[in-house]
C-alpha cells in the first residue's frame, strides 16, 4: 500500500513551495510545486526534508496509519 505525505516549505530565496513525498514499493519519490497552475517536479531531497518526512512519518505509528515495518523501510530509503 501506497502512503503520500505533504507540506510546505520555503526555500533559500523565499520561495514558498509545497512538497509531496510519496512512499511505495520501497521507494520515495520526493516532489514539489510553488504555485496553484504549476506541474509536480521531482528533486532530491535536503537533509532537513528527510528529518520532515521521518517525523511525519512517526506521528502515523501511534495512530496506527503506519505499521512498524513500514516506518523501518521508509527510515531504510534515507541515504547515509
Amino acid at each position: 500500500m501506497g502512503m503520500e505525505f505533504g507540506w510546505w516549505d520555503r526555500d533559500d530565496e523565499g520561495v514558498k513551495w509545497q512538497i509531496s513525498a510519496r512512499f511505495h514499493g520501497g521507494t520515495v519519490v520526493f516532489s514539489r510545486k510553488h504555485g496553484h497552475h504549476t506541474s509536480w517536479e521531482d528533486f532530491a531531497p535536503t537533509e532537513e526534508q528527510w528529518d520532515r518526512l521521518l517525523s511525519e512519518a512517526e506521528r502515523r505509528l501511534p495512530r496506527r496509519l503506519m505499521s512498524q515495518k513500514q516506518f523501518e523501510q521508509l527510515k531504510a530509503q534515507r541515504p547515509q
